[in-house]
């Protein structure tokens, strides 16, 4: 569906991954980081790929992290559902859930609630927050690169 266009989740294209908004909203700005191969497990990456796709996936949390202004982001690789290497990346506030734990301690009814589907200004609305965040962290992203690169450079002599 990302493919052909017609994901209305869909967020943004990386070099690993696709970023995506869960179709569920109960924790704003839970997204999927999904990779572009079909590999069912992460080491079943080449090692130059596994590294690639968990530079971005931390930079996707750190995204949503500043996007919805969380206290605490919740990580998970999972794949006992979907046989599909894939982050869920949830972002948490202080009493976000009854008790202090995992978001799975919520009844799923809640979780997945139709009081909680997506409408479209919302869909709209988080897609932008997301993709203004992401912005920021891939630009300072890139400038700590190209200082970490000039620090290293060889010196030369200017005799």
């Amino acid at each position: 569906m990302i493919q052909q266009q017609q994901n209305p989740y869909f967020v943004r294209e990386l070099t690993t991954g696709y970023v995506v908004l869960a179709d569920s909203q109960h924790f704003e700005g839970y997204t999927l980081f999904l990779a572009k191969s079909h590999v069912t497990e992460l080491h079943h990456l080449a090692a130059h790929d596994q590294l690639l796709f968990l530079e971005e996936m931390s930079l996707v949390q750190e995204a949503c992290a500043q996007a919805f202004h969380a206290d605490k982001m919740n990580i998970e690789l999972l794949g006992n559902g979907d046989a599909h290497v894939h982050w869920h990346l949830f972002p948490r506030h202080t009493g976000d859930t009854a008790q202090p734990g995992p978001i799975w301690w919520t009844p799923l009814e809640t979780i997945y609630g139709d009081d909680v589907q997506q409408d479209q200004l919302r869909l709209t609305r988080l897609k932008r927050t997301l993709n203004t965040a992401l912005d920021s962290v891939l630009q300072r992203r890139q400038v700590e690169h190209h200082t970490v690169q000039h620090l290293t450079l060889p010196a030369t002599d200017t005799d």
